[in-house]
């Protein structure tokens, strides 16, 4: 999962591209880009790191120019370590590009080999960003046929990358001396929304909270297979690049990736939490009763609106027992399971009273791997717990994610092959209560009831692009395993500030 953001304005872009993506750094802890763009020349600082710490005050001096784009990454696909992938991409021709995506291809490995004895286009890093981008450029070139720039052969080209890039992407690129094209892919599984100011600026952006935050009005979502076009004066056009399109969005946005106070295709992230809140309620009223419970907690951060509402249907008090450390960084993408492993401690502290003698009911946004849940579970025994019950606002997640979200191989996720008694005996809780698929489909559907169906592959092994074969489930979609095995890259996913 990344964050993606791109602004056209009057004025110049640097600091609120910035300050978009300090919005959007829960999508991503690993490296961060910006990209502008002054007349026909552009400006490059990318490095790994957060935001903070990547742009300083001269680095933003010297990013100037009144469109630009920027990401934060968080790597699915490529090398964690690798400098060199840090996004945006760049390619000088045609016409100058840049570009970053959230997202993961599915056929890069395919389109790499295309790449290199059809295209003739030299693949530099690990990364299926620059592979993305290097299709685009090709087919661009094609349709643009050493002509000068027109809207329509943007158009072309976007319908010549969905014919043949697989998975998903959420795309941003910055066309020197042209303006910012976006576009999503068929299924939308990724989102992408779009905005204006007053002023006259627009910006599309991975969530709404990025617009919001910086004085944005949110317009709509880029529809899936959609492409936007805006030029340097700020005018939008929109084409539907896509033979065929369904709308898929990922269910794990809404379960905890994207921020509660985003709304994604026209569905509120925190309206969607307190519904799976209730009808997790429903599922521990048919596993205990109410009254064996004498409080409910959250595990920060991303399950309070779900906990609250749980605790309101069971009518039982809501406390906060887990203190965060806000500036301890996300276990998610922390190297190393035993780096993970320890930082649980370093981040959250247990509040012993609200634990003392009671029989607790912790609330967790979803369970992966189960370590990270068996810790806390310890840490509510340690704190004074009589029991420790433990609910999930998610399903069992028993299937790898392809389409960019950090997910283990089969293998490694503790529902993976296992019952519900068998996890719980591995996590150490006294009662283990997951959320019903189907129920958590109908809760966020409720917001908006005319998307029909979600991209779920990690809990029901559905892969809606229907390329995903085994090979491609046991490799996480093409993540390069650095030294030292897949546990250097993995980590449990998690909303921000989650342990």
């Amino acid at each position: 999962m990344c964050g993606v953001v791109g602004v056209v304005s009057k004025q110049p872009v640097n600091q609120t591209i910035y300050d978009a993506l300090l919005l959007l750094q829960h999508r991503g802890q690993d490296a961060a880009g910006i990209v502008t763009g002054q007349g026909g020349r552009m400006y490059m600082q990318k490095a790994r790191g957060m935001v903070r710490d990547v742009f300083r005050t001269r680095n933003m001096r010297a990013l100037p120019g009144e469109y630009g784009l920027g990401q934060v990454r968080y790597p699915t696909a490529g090398s964690a370590d690798s400098e060199e992938e840090a996004q945006p991409f760049y390619v000088n021709a045609p016409f100058g590009l840049a570009l970053a995506h959230n997202g993961n291809l599915t056929n890069t490995q395919a389109l790499r080999r295309e790449l290199s004895a059809t295209d003739h286009r030299h693949i530099n890093t690990g990364s299926d960003s620059e592979v993305l981008l290097n299709v685009f450029a090709r087919e661009l070139d094609r349709a643009s046929d050493g002509l000068p720039l027109q809207v329509e052969c943007l158009f072309r080209a976007v319908r010549a990358v969905h014919r043949r890039v697989r998975g998903s992407y959420a795309v941003v690129v910055l066309i020197a001396g042209h303006g910012l094209l976006a576009f999503r892919d068929p299924y939308g599984i990724r989102p992408l929304c779009i905005g204006s100011h007053a002023d006259g600026a627009v910006m599309v952006a991975s969530e709404s909270v990025a617009l919001e935050g910086n004085g944005f009005r949110l317009l709509r979502d880029v529809a899936p297979g959609e492409a936007v076009f805006v030029d340097l004066q700020g005018s939008m056009r929109f084409e539907s690049c896509a033979e065929v399109v369904r709308l898929n969005p990922c269910i794990f946005e809404f379960v905890y990736l994207a921020r509660p106070d985003s709304v994604l295709d026209g569905i509120s992230v925190y309206q969607a939490r307190l519904n799976m809140g209730e009808t997790l309620a429903q599922r521990v009223i048919s596993v205990m009763p109410p009254n064996a419970i004498d409080v409910v907690i959250p595990v920060p951060e991303s399950s309070r609106p779900s906990a609250m509402q749980l605790a309101w249907k069971l009518g039982r008090p809501y406390r906060e027992g887990f203190v965060k450390n806000r500036y301890v960084g996300r276990t998610f993408i922390m190297p190393g399971q035993a780096v993970r492993k320890r930082s649980v401690r370093q981040k959250l502290n247990a509040i012993a009273q609200e634990f003392e003698g009671r029989n607790v009911l912790l609330v967790d946004d979803s369970i992966v791997r189960g370590t990270t849940s068996r810790e806390i579970v310890q840490m509510a025994r340690e704190a004074g717990a009589r029991q420790v019950f433990l609910a999930s606002a998610a399903p069992p997640v028993r299937y790898p994610n392809v389409y960019g979200i950090d997910m283990p191989t089969a293998d490694e996720l503790v529902a993976h092959g296992r019952d519900t008694e068998e996890i719980r005996r591995i996590i150490g809780a006294d009662a283990l209560i997951y959320q019903d698929l189907e129920a958590m489909k109908r809760a966020v559907r409720q917001v908006r009831p005319e998307i029909e169906t979600f991209e779920a592959s990690c809990f029901d092994g559905c892969y809606v692009t229907g390329d995903v074969d085994d090979a491609l489930r046991a490799s996480r979609g093409g993540v390069d395993v650095p030294a030292g095995g897949m546990l250097a890259l993995q980590g449990q996913a998690e909303e921000e500030g989650r342990p």
